[in-house]
């Protein structure tokens, strides 16, 4: 059994699926009458032919029944049918899907990694991270993974172009512990609004995501 994680929160489904099937156990698992190939065919590489398979086949297990996915222009995913709205994200060896049937959601999942040092400047301002010379290296990476990762949720959520990472996105300082939620903001729209996100760490990815219910009437 590969889904590794199910949980609901308010009134969303979440997943995290581990991808240690075949292409072909993945096919399998989903129906015969959906014709997947057209599409697969245009992915050249095996992990994005993976990473299609896997979205749908944790789909179908949050939801109960499989249904066809598009894109809008932004790349921002869509239900076809309309039942729900929808969020995808996939990291080395995971998928990661949120569905609620009302409101705008966002989720982001990182694989576990130090190359995340190298880039930090581009994402955490001094003030989202004050005492951070006293974490230990483990805990520091996690600390800017969450960062990235709770950003690329907004940045999903806010679904809008030109959306800069340390002007426009900020993250009240937090501890991070093994699961919990902290604090965010977005300069980028008139609203300025004030998020919730919420997360989990575990010992090869980060996990974040929220549910827009504040701004969804």
């Amino acid at each position: 059994m590969s889904l590794l994680k199910q949980w609901n929160w308010q009134g969303g489904c979440f997943g995290i699926w581990q991808l240690t099937e075949s292409q072909e156990e993945l096919r399998s698992r989903l129906s015969q009458n959906f014709n997947y190939e057209e599409e697969l065919a245009g992915l050249k590489s095996l992990s994005r032919k993976m990473e299609y398979l896997g979205v749908r086949v944790l789909l179908k297990a949050l939801s109960g029944k499989e249904m066809c996915i598009g894109h809008y222009a932004s790349g921002k995913p869509y239900i076809l049918s309309g039942e729900y709205q929808i969020t995808i994200s996939h990291t080395k060896g995971y998928i990661a899907v949120g569905i609620h049937p009302k409101w705008n959601i966002a989720m982001d999942i990182e694989y576990y990694g130090d190359r995340v040092k190298k880039v930090v400047s581009r994402f955490v301002r001094q003030d989202e991270m004050p005492g951070r010379e006293h974490l230990s290296d483990r805990m520091l990476i996690y600390q800017y993974l969450l960062h990235w990762s709770a950003k690329e949720t907004l940045f999903k959520l806010l679904d809008t172009n030109e959306v800069d990472f340390l002007k426009h996105l900020y993250i009240c300082p937090f501890t991070a512990s093994e699961e919990g939620v902290f604090e965010a903001e977005e300069y980028r729209t008139e609203m300025n609004n004030h998020y919730q996100i919420h997360y989990m760490l575990r010992d090869d990815f980060v996990c974040t995501w929220t549910v827009d219910a504040e701004t969804a009437e």
